[in-house]
């Protein structure tokens, strides 16, 4: 289950009690969404929602007792393994450990359109034609993520009027030539459209940890290379348990949810954030993934290659979605 399919679970079980008459006189204030997020510091289960204490007031009754009707409803979805009310009437749920690895085999079967979804379906974005490099750059990756979210979305002629994305300038108008059109893409799309983009030439060539879409698409390399060397040890993947790999599946299970937030506020750079994660945990869990020595293939190595082919396969979905190309051999 995706935060994004888990928010939709929630939005239901809130309707249904509203529906029924088991939160007071909430009346007619029912949300579109929910939010769901990895919990604070301190706090349980897989995904985490206050969404009990917005609807207190409108309810009135106490946060936790609203808290408490939802938990017993959320708890009977299919899916959850348990739902704990901590603080003031905060819902802490943990999904299913077989439900959590579901996530693998959908990665795989959906490939590159994994993430994407219909929550902007019905929505239409018309764009005005960027002259600065950057603003056609962010301007362009935004329609497509709005595409991916089901929306209507295109750029407009200059002169045929639409929004104007508010993108701080790049400094070097040049860039793509200097350092290369997928590293100069990276480099536009990875800060905030507020903030000034980094481009030191050096630094974006270096392929080095330092360098982030180095560290992306070295991170896709490796999920394809242990692919090949698996092959060349008489396995493949399958999905499957994978002891070590919960938090690679976390990240891979807020994929959805990244790329909704993305199109929906505009923001390319948390989908470039959300790569940078799922690298960096992929580079840390791919030693795993083989036997060593002269250790035989198992379940458990199938079930690794599996995770690790799906982590690669978010990671070129979205550097897809970017524009930057990924690379096999790296």
């Amino acid at each position: 289950m995706t935060p994004a399919e888990l928010s939709r679970t929630v939005v239901r079980v809130v309707r249904s009690a509203i529906d029924e008459g088991a939160l007071g006189a909430v009346g007619g204030v029912v949300p579109e969404n929910v939010k769901v997020e990895r919990p604070r510091p301190g706090g349980g289960g897989d995904y985490a929602s206050g969404v009990a204490l917005k609807l207190a007031a409108a309810a009135g009754l106490p946060p936790r007792e609203v808290a408490e009707v939802l938990r017993r409803r959320i708890a009977e979805q299919p899916g959850i393994a348990l739902v704990e009310i901590s603080g003031p009437g905060f819902l802490n749920i943990t999904l299913d450990r077989g439900a959590r690895h579901e996530i693998v085999p959908r990665i795989l079967a959906e490939a590159t359109s994994y993430g994407h979804g219909e929550a902007l379906l019905g929505q239409a974005y018309d764009f005005a034609e960027a002259a600065e490099e950057r603003a056609r750059v962010v301007t362009d990756v935004v329609v497509r993520l709005l595409r991916a979210q089901g929306a209507v979305a295109r750029v407009l002629p200059a002169g045929r009027g639409g929004q104007v994305l508010s993108v701080v300038a790049c400094p070097e108008p040049r860039l793509a030539e200097l350092v290369g059109d997928g590293a100069a893409r990276w480099a536009m799309l990875r800060a905030a459209r507020h903030d000034r983009p980094r481009t030191d030439v050096a630094e974006l060539l270096a392929q080095r940890e330092t360098n982030s879409l180095f560290r992306v698409r070295y991170a896709y390399s490796r999920s394809r290379a242990l692919t090949r060397n698996a092959l060349e040890l008489g396995f493949r993947s399958e999905a499957g348990p994978v002891a070590e790999g919960k938090a690679l599946l976390g990240l891979l299970g807020d994929h959805p949810g990244v790329l909704e937030s993305a199109a929906r506020h505009q923001a390319p750079d948390r989908l470039a954030r959300q790569l940078e994660a799922v690298a960096d945990e992929l580079l840390r869990f791919q030693p795993a993934v083989l036997p060593l020595g002269d250790e035989k293939p198992s379940a458990a190595h199938r079930h690794r290659l599996a995770l690790a082919e799906a982590a690669g396969t978010v990671l070129a979905g979205g550097l897809s979605l970017l524009g930057v190309d990924a690379p096999e051999f790296l």
